[in-house]
């Protein structure tokens, strides 16, 4: 049923962003016991997320937590385009409320965090060198290797239950690898709605949203997923 679909992708993007927003913050933010732990604990830490998030979505669904990937799949015909905005709709409300979250989690440790960069960086991908072209690209890249290989994946003899796992470290492998240009969202939902939760949350020290970089995360990601739908249409299977 789709009513069952969708809260799959609500509770799953949820804990997703709760868990790896959280792993940000806890390297991130001051007084923290996660300070400065570094790049192998994020990517790690997101890898993770996604391995709990799809875990606890996919009793209800099919665990996409990521709009990219349903519109790859909806494109490949394995998903209704009926069923897209649904699914989209549901994967921002439990990103809003996953960022919320972490906002309540660490809430003693924004107050102790003074520069705002860093503030917005929990919540939202911003790029070592702003290029707005090339930022494009590497999500779009990114994205295509995440959509390719779990599509991929299925054709593969793997145990059953086993697919969450070997995505988490198919999202630790892309972190670790073209993770370093933009922070690699590789998720509209995953920027997009803590971006948003961070525009109207009352965070101490808090500073610009950058909406101006907000539409590479999104769109990025969505032409890569496209990309990778129609090259796996094109494999001899």
């Amino acid at each position: 049923m789709l009513t069952h679909e969708l809260l799959g992708e609500f509770f799953g993007t949820c804990l997703l962003v709760l868990l790896g927003d959280g792993i940000v913050a806890n390297n991130c933010l001051a007084k923290s016991k996660g300070k400065d732990a570094g790049w192998l604990a994020i990517t790690l830490g997101w890898g993770l997320a996604v391995m709990v998030g799809s875990y606890a979505s996919g009793i209800l669904g099919p665990a996409h937590l990521n709009p990219a990937v349903t519109i790859a799949f909806a494109v490949k015909g394995s998903l209704p385009w009926s069923s897209v905005l649904p699914y989209i709709l549901a994967q921002l409300a439990g990103g809003f409320i996953g960022a919320i979250l972490v906002w309540l989690a660490y809430y003693k440790h924004f107050e102790e965090t003074t520069d705002s960069d860093t503030i917005l960086g929990i919540f939202s991908t911003e790029p070592a060198i702003r290029s707005y072209l090339h930022n494009f690209i590497t999500e779009a890249i990114g994205t295509f290797v995440l959509v390719f290989a779990v599509m991929t994946f299925a054709k593969n003899n793997l145990a059953a239950g086993l697919n969450p796992l070997i995505v988490s470290g198919l999202i630790v492998s892309i972190g670790l690898s073209i993770g370093g240009p933009t922070g690699y969202a590789i998720n509209p939902a995953r920027d997009l709605a803590p971006r948003l939760a961070y525009s109207v949350l009352p965070i101490s020290h808090k500073g610009r949203s950058d909406w101006a970089y907000a539409w590479v995360p999104i769109f990025g990601p969505i032409v890569g997923a496209i990309l990778a739908s129609l090259a796996y249409m094109a494999l001899p299977l």
